[in-house]
């Protein structure tokens, strides 16, 4: 840590009023005793514990609850870091193939996707955006960021296994429901918290700051709360690593099969590179919550969130064109290595005329994420039999790259080159005799390769939602109440707008011109081109001196780059005009409507209790997508350089049937037995119903090209699911657990595919032509999903604790494909000390490798990760705490592989985090 780092940290703790929003008193609890109920009252960890413990036991259906302590006792940033710990759930850094970063984004439950675990706010969906440009144009899930939710929202966190007809369709393997904080459950009638603390990130060597505050009033007689909350987290991230871009094949014409026969059909690496990412993070936000109870049989809540990250980033990846080697002609010399169908060791002698190397400079100013919403509820009691509860809101998420900065220039020329692939560890690769540190000579060392990137990205994510649910308090026999309601949503995902840019020529006027291919620098006489070395920036910087230090290997390590303000300024060659180069295939608007009706009917009987209920649900698609067209179609637009293109629009109206059932036996006065079966639903990704079309086009005429794209006839997707749990509560805060689960998934998203005529121009029909293509798709299938999962809550002694589980997960896909997310293995071991003024918490977390779908033809599997996190705490006094945290304690790294780990695709690490807070409670 810095000299200057240490010095703003004392000063932050010298100056900090800083509250956390559930601080534990275990010195006041453990000994005080209600001179009414004669019993202890137990807070701070082992208290929050048990109440977990009476939420899980008290619910009809399979849960696991977090309560708000679980959450602050810990270091967890955001509501993911938390749900990791819990059986049966999955997290990661990652919403797709863009590899982890050092924060939680994405969960998941029971070895499945993302995309069907349902995130809820106080029984809500809530609408979501990504800052990852090819999370807004590539694959886009239906999944919530998490990194926009932050801990300090949460008063309990319930994590739903089995579905009851009465709750929110959406969730097929499980729903998460985030339950904020009451003005009217607060105690006294002013509370304040507050939080002041910093975190150091040890790779990039960087400090910030971390606030939040709350405010919450109620009035004498707790008929009337306001509550106010707010945060500003600041971050830097520096991820490290190797990227191996793809695996292409030796065909039998390229030169390196014709002089070594056995090397056709082989795979090697399209492009293996040294990246540094580096990251400013700001997530700023808060909650406002308006609570009234005029009688106790009514009360109305308004409550509105909003958050947003500021996610300016800048990517470097230097690296070795494998491809551009193989189809350049070249030929590995003697002694290469072929092991499971992959090229792993190759060297190349230098050739004159021949470029080996890559390097893609990628700036983007002004990326954020948002989501927001504001929502309105109302629950009155008629009276002793009737309830009626009615809620409406809307909420948004937005994802915008407003611009990509970028330059991708050529290295290696005449160098030479070779690489060893090393498994999923890092491996050797160099460009030959190139220096690595600086720029050189740009006609020879580096030039111009070309300008590319999207920008003008605002994708849109929002939803608007009205429901009414109602409660019959029956209490006749061992029917206890019946529910029955309804709800309508509209939701919607649109991207209206894609600026494919490209490098563009200056004229005298400062203005974007065309290029002229036949002159110098391809543009016309007079006008300044992105291609002449005279324009190139001047001055470069290096990757720091300790890029890359616990990744190993023979790498390029001391690499020049670019500033970002270079690459802002150079990019005034970019042709960056909306109108002709908008690149339609990546455009959408998709508009969803739900309406639902259910009845639930509840029983109750001396040692037991239940649900039955039906659950209908009518989706109705609209979905708008662009396509190539023929220019003489009179609803074709010709505007775009990238072709004709028009609007086809495809609907459909889906209907269907959600039987639920729930039981639970109490075996003993400490046993419980719960069996539930139902059927779910949730829906088909975003990029799978509107994905872009990618063309490759048939080399000979008359032959069928290929590609891929998405499928708006996807059906909803629907699963058959089978829960059962023993629970024994062996004593106060102890559990011990075992449930087993299988799902029969109806309508699965794998890939097929079909063959379509699409319309095409290229250079040899520069007047287009339709032409067959067999693309790869998202289609309808079948999958299974099987398992079972253990858990172990003990206290010991007055002071000790251990928490363990054990998931198992294992799926079967109909076409014998593996399915996203299943991870077979998950297991959590953490333990604490708590005492009247210390608590200590250690955790450790494993999951094995999962397949997170294709990237570049290839697979994308990540493997095995672990990680440590732990947390200290001093409570001062009644008012004030210290704690400090630290994440990835072990520095992990990440790790991924293709189909096979002879055929590793990247490898990063993020370092280490450590955060000092210091709150107070008033």
């Amino acid at each position: 840590m810095t000299q200057k780092n240490t010095a703003v940290l004392s000063a932050a703790i010298a100056l900090a009023l800083y509250a956390n929003i559930n601080p534990a008193h275990a010195q006041d609890s453990d000994d005080a005793v209600d001179p009414v109920m004669e019993e202890v009252v137990v807070t701070g960890i082992r208290g929050s514990l048990q109440r977990s413990l009476d939420v899980k036991r008290s619910s009809d259906s399979h849960v696991e609850v977090i309560s708000a302590e679980d959450i602050g006792k810990m270091p967890d940033r955001n509501i993911a870091d938390s749900l990791q710990r819990v059986p049966g759930i999955t997290i990661s850094a990652a919403s797709a193939n863009e590899g982890a970063f050092d924060e939680n984004d994405r969960v998941s439950m029971r070895g499945t996707s993302p995309s069907y675990t349902q995130t809820l706010i106080n029984g809500h969906n809530i609408g979501t955006g990504d800052w990852f440009v090819l999370n807004q144009t590539g694959t886009v899930g239906r999944s919530v960021s998490y990194s926009l939710l932050p801990s300090e929202l949460v008063e309990q966190i319930v994590v739903r296994k089995t579905y009851e007809a009465k709750l929110v369709e959406g969730g097929l393997t499980g729903s998460i429901d985030i339950k904020t904080h009451s003005p009217l459950n607060f105690d006294d009638g002013v509370t304040v918290h507050g939080n002041v603390g910093m975190v150091y990130a040890d790779l990039p060597d960087e400090m910030d700051p971390q606030l939040s505050a709350l405010l919450n009033w109620k009035n004498a007689d707790g008929t009337f709360g306001i509550m106010v909350q707010g945060f500003s987290q600041e971050r830097h991230l520096r991820r490290d690593g190797q990227e191996i871009l793809g695996y292409n094949v030796i065909g039998a014409g390229d030169a390196a099969a014709q002089a070594y026969p056995e090397l056709e059909g082989v795979l090697y690496p399209t492009l293996v590179g040294s990246a540094l990412f580096e990251q400013e993070r700001k997530r700023t936000g808060g909650q406002v919550t308006v609570e009234f109870a005029p009688t106790d049989d009514l009360s109305f809540v308004v409550d509105a969130f909003s958050s947003n990250l500021e996610a300016s980033n800048y990517n470097r990846n230097y690296m070795l064109w494998g491809a551009r080697i193989i189809q350049g002609g070249a030929v590995p010399d003697s002694g290469f290595t072929v092991r499971d169908n992959t090229l792993v060791a190759a060297e190349f002698s230098p050739v004159a005329t021949q470029q080996y190397g890559i390097y893609d400079q990628i700036s983007r100013p002004g990326d954020e994420s948002s989501s927001d919403y504001i929502s309105a509820e109302m629950e009155w009691s008629l009276n002793d039999s009737w309830t009626v509860f009615a809620q409406a809101g809307t909420s948004e998420g937005r994802g915008k790259t407003p611009t990509q900065d970028v330059a991708e220039w050529d290295l290696g020329l005449g160098t030479g080159a070779g690489w060893q692939l090393n498994g999923v560890g890092t491996a050797d690769w160099h460009l030959g005799s190139t220096d690595t540190s600086q720029p050189g000579d740009p006609l020879t060392d580096y030039k111009l390769d070309w300008i590319f990137g999207y920008q003008d990205i605002d994708v849109v994510d929002e939803e608007d939602w009205l429901q009414l649910d109602t409660t019959w308090d029956i209490e006749s026999g061992v029917l206890s109440s019946i529910d029955f309601g309804a709800r309508r949503a509209e939701h919607g995902r649109s991207l209206g707008q894609v600026t494919a840019q490209g490098p563009g020529c200056i004229d005298s006027g400062g203005n974007t011109v065309p290029f002229d291919w036949s002159q110098e620098f391809f543009c016309p006489v007079g006008s300044e081109s992105p291609f002449d070395p005279a324009n190139f920036p001047s001055g470069y910087e290096n990757y720091p001196g300790d890029w890359g230090g616990n990744l190993g290997g023979n790498i390029p390590r001391d690499i020049w780059y670019f500033s970002p303000e270079q690459l802002a300024e150079y990019n005034r060659f970019t042709d960056r005009d909306p109108l002709s180069r908008f690149y339609f295939q990546g455009t959408y608007d998709l508009e969803e409507t739900s309406t639902a009706g259910y009845v639930q009917f509840n029983f109750n009987g001396a040692r037991w209790s239940g649900n039955l209920g039906l659950r209908y649900v009518q989706t109705k698609e609209d979905i708008d997508t662009y396509v190539n067209a023929d220019a003489s179609d009179p609803d074709a637009i010709t505007t775009s350089a990238f072709g004709p293109y028009k609007q086809v629009n495809t609907s459909h109206t889906y209907n269907d049937w959600l039987p639920t059932a729930n039981f639970r036996y109490e075996l003993a006065e400490d046993m419980d037995l719960r069996v539930a079966l139902t059927q779910t639903l949730s829906r088909a990704d975003y990029s799978a119903l509107a994905g872009s079309v990618s063309l490759v086009p048939p080399a000979v005429e008359g032959e069928v090209g290929s590609g891929s794209g998405g499928n708006p006839d996807l059906e909803p997707i629907l699963s058959t699911n089978f829960d059962v749990a023993w629970e024994w509560y062996f004593a106060d805060r102890a559990l011990l657990a075992a449930s087993l689960f299988y799902m029969d998934i109806d309508n699965y998203i794998a890939l097929g595919q079909e063959t379509r005529s699409i319309f095409t121009i290229d250079a040899q029909n520069p007047q287009g032509r339709y032409v067959d293509y067999l693309l790869t798709v998202p289609v309808n299938s079948s999958a299974k999903v099987k398992g079972f999962e253990l858990a172990l809550q003990q206290p010991i002694g007055d002071y000790f604790g251990i928490m363990a589980n054990y998931s198992y997960a294992d799926a079967d896909t109909a076409d014998d494909q593996p399915m996203l997310g299943t991870s077979k293995n998950t297991y959590n071991l953490g333990g604490y000390f708590e005492t009247d003024n210390w608590s200590v918490r250690l955790s450790y977390n494993f999951r094995s490798a999962f397949y997170s779908g294709l990237d570049r033809a290839s697979a994308f599997y990540q493997d095995d990760i672990q990680s440590v996190d732990g947390s200290i705490g001093y409570i001062i006094s009644d008012n004030f705490t210290v704690s400090l945290d630290g994440r990835n304690l072990t520095d992990e790294a990440y790790k991924y592989y293709a189909e096979s780990k002879e055929r590793p695709r990247s490898i990063y690490e993020n370092g280490r985090q450590y955060y000092l807070n210091l709150r107070f409670n008033f």
